[in-house]
Order: C-alpha cells, then structure tokens, then sequence
C-alpha cells in the first residue's frame, strides 16, 4: 500500500464505510449531518433492495428533517422559549386537575388559526408556564412566529420603548406575530402605564392573532389589580370574549422531589 493510499485508510478509519473523499464531499455541500445516519440507511437501502431513486429520497429526507430541527431550535430560542418546556417533557401526575381534552383541542394551534386566545390558569407551580412553551414549541414547529415572555419583563420593554420613542414600533411587531405567549400576568397590580399597554395589546391583537396569558388569577380577578377599571374591562372582554380557558388544580410541582424519572427539574415550571 503506497503511502498516499495508507494516510487515506488512516484519515478515514479503518471501519469507515463512508470514506475520505465521501466525508470530504459532503463538508463542502454542507451535509456533514449525513455522515452520522449515512451507514444505518446504507444498510436499510441493501436489505430493502431501494433504487437508487429511493435511497436518494430517503437521504434528502433525513436532512430535510434535520435542518427543520436545527431551524427549530433556533427560531425556539428567539422567541424566548424554554427548551425542555415541551409537551413530550410535560409530567402528567395523577393528582393535577385540568381538562385533557381541551389541551389537546389547543395542540392542534386551531385557535391561532381562528385568531382566538387561550388563558392557562391556576395556583403557583402546576405546570402553567410549561404547557404555554410547549404550545409555543408546537408552533414554532408549524413556523408560525412566536414570542415568550414574562408580564414584567414585557410591559418594561414597553415602557422603556416610550423613552426612546419606538413604542408604536414595538406595538406593531407584537401585533404581527402569530402568537405572543404571556407568561404570569397579574402577580402585581399593574399601574396605569402598564394598564393602558395591556388595553392597547388586546385591541391591536383582537382577532387578528393569537395570545396565551398565564395567570395565578382567575381574569375576573385581574380587575381588582388595574388603575384604570375601565379600560382593563374593554381589554379583558375583548381577550376572554374568544379565549379558551385551561385550569390546572394541584400540588405544587415545587413540592415534588427535586427531578423526575427523566432528569427533569420539575421546580422549573
């Protein structure tokens, strides 16, 4: 074997079915990703007698799939959602109390695409915020555009947007997304600035687009923490008037030992 061939058979190991030049082919198409599954299908094309047609198919595929799941993860992230938040990390325990059949009507993303909302209610650590990210998961999957966030953080943004005068910039992208997720809205009494933000957010998104809120209160109770009663009804009647609403009842999940059998940190919710 000439020295030339040997560092070759090196470089590509001595098992690799896939081989030096093939390796080096699919770096500069941007399909390393290939490499990892590229034996398995070899194998699977062999026993199944594919075409070469099909095998091709069957190839593009795995990295059609693979490049939604990198896009995915990207898009999940940017729009501030929690990675393991998903439905497949959700641990329904026996002694949580909500409707099933109602999540499962909402996995569906039919009420995005009748632009109505969804409240997700209950007391302190049921499990609220990670049925929200998960619902948001679903949709970045179908490529709708998404954005998560905490009612504090998100009503600072606004105010500080008043500062700098891009409010009604701020205003327009929170109106063109798909879904605006919510998460623990009235923890604490919402001033006047933010109770005219809220009136603004649920007339601009008002059958138009999709928003989930999360709340320890039922919305009747969101009045009481208002300035302006007025105007937080005109948004809470536009809001609930096409909301479904998802109560969760039970133990905190904060009260739970410390992981579940997957490794998931429950108090995380």
């Amino acid at each position: 074997m000439t020295t030339e061939a040997t560092a070759t058979s090196t470089a590509a190991g001595p098992s690799d079915p896939l081989g030096a030049d093939l390796l080096r082919l699919l770096r500069a198409l941007k399909l390393s990703g290939m490499k990892d599954t590229l034996p398995e299908r070899l194998s699977l094309a062999r026993t199944r007698h594919l075409s070469h047609v099909n095998f091709l198919e069957l190839l593009l595929s795995d990295e059609v799939s693979r490049r939604d799941a990198r896009s995915a993860t990207v898009r999940a992230a940017l729009a501030g959602l929690a990675p393991l938040m998903r439905l497949d990390n959700w641990n329904e325990h026996d002694d949580l109390t909500y409707d099933r059949a109602l999540l499962s009507d909402l996995t569906t993303l039919r009420f995005i695409e009748a632009g109505h909302n969804a409240l997700i209610l209950g007391p302190v650590g049921v499990g609220k915020t990670h049925l929200a990210n998960a619902l948001g998961h679903i949709a970045i999957r179908r490529r709708l555009t998404v954005q998560m966030a905490r009612a504090e953080k998100l009503f600072t943004r606004l105010r500080a947007a008043r500062l700098d005068n891009t409010l009604e910039a701020e205003f327009r992208r929170l109106a063109r997304l798909d879904l605006l997720i919510i998460d623990d809205f009235a923890l604490r009494p919402l001033d006047a600035t933010t109770t005219a933000d809220f009136y603004e957010l649920c007339v601009e998104r008002h059958k138009k687009a999709a928003t989930i809120f999360t709340s320890n209160r039922d919305a009747a109770e969101w009045l009481t923490m208002t300035t302006d009663p007025m105007l937080a009804q005109s948004a809470i009647d536009r809001l609930t008037g096409s909301a479904h609403t998802l109560i969760i009842e039970g133990p905190s999940y904060r009260q739970r030992p410390t992981t579940d059998h997957r490794g998931i940190d429950p108090t995380n919710r």
